[in-house]
């Protein structure tokens, strides 16, 4: 089966709501191919190397979480951009991207789907004031000691995390956000929480973590936001009888 691309851009507005936010890049359709989608592909950044993926899949149309069009960045469609651009215009293909509206929904963001992998019970959002929610707190399903919860860490993702040694001998509350979300660890340690968890780590978290006692674990920006937009392509795939194929080009970072 099949389903129009109008309908697919309109359903991801209505679910992720990306008027909500405040980001660093346009949320939405910011490609457009070929009007009917029969093959989603999904993958965590439109790279060279994904679109190359995504084209040997044959693919109607990509849906990712790091796109193009950044804050900042040089808005000429020269080099890898052009690029990249040029091989996804050439084979018509879509290019769907959500970034903050992807990090925060409560079903099927990467917060809430990492949560879900990992065996956290939500129990708030980090910031529940805010109205633009991205990061969670909650409780170990099963609590566990800070070697115990590294090693937990690594079977899940396939990747050691780093790991600053806190005060607590066993962990049983955590709050966590994916990605480059490091410097949340103040507002972690102000909830009470035993651990945080990231994705990246900056040499400033360190000195906070071991002068606080907080556990802080990263396990990777792209290892901790490889489930949010899988849950999505198979929310589409479900919902619209389409085929769906998450496509994962590893990053150690």
């Amino acid at each position: 089966m099949s389903i129009s691309l109008e309908t697919v851009v309109q359903d991801l507005h209505i679910l992720l709501r990306p008027d909500d936010f405040k980001d660093y890049c346009p949320n939405g359709l910011q490609i457009e191919g070929r009007s009917q989608i029969n093959k989603l592909v999904s993958g965590v950044t439109a790279s060279q190397a994904f679109i190359e993926a995504a084209i040997a899949e044959k693919a109607d149309a990509v849906l990712v979480h790091h796109g193009y069009f950044w804050q900042g960045e040089k808005p000429g469609i020269t080099g890898i951009k052009k690029q990249r651009i040029k091989a996804l215009l050439e084979k018509d293909i879509s290019l769907l991207a959500y970034h903050l509206p992807l990090d925060a929904h409560r079903e099927y963001g990467n917060n809430a789907q990492l949560g879900k992998l990992l065996g956290f019970k939500i129990t708030d959002e980090l910031f529940p004031k805010y109205k633009s929610k991205v990061g969670l707190r909650g409780e170990l399903i099963n609590p566990c000691s800070p070697v115990e919860l590294k090693k937990h860490l690594q079977d899940k993702l396939n990747r050691e995390p780093f790991h600053v040694p806190g005060k607590a001998e066993v962990i049983n509350t955590i709050a966590w956000c994916t990605g480059s979300a490091q410097n949340f660890i103040e507002r972690a340690h102000d909830s009470g929480v035993d651990a945080y968890l990231s994705g990246e780590v900056s040499e400033q978290t360190v000195h906070f973590a071991r002068e606080t006692g907080i556990h802080f674990f990263a396990a990777g920006h792209h290892a901790t936001e490889r489930y949010g937009v899988q849950a999505v392509g198979e929310y589409l795939a479900k919902k619209y009888s389409i085929e769906h194929v998450f496509v994962d080009i590893d990053n150690p970072v």
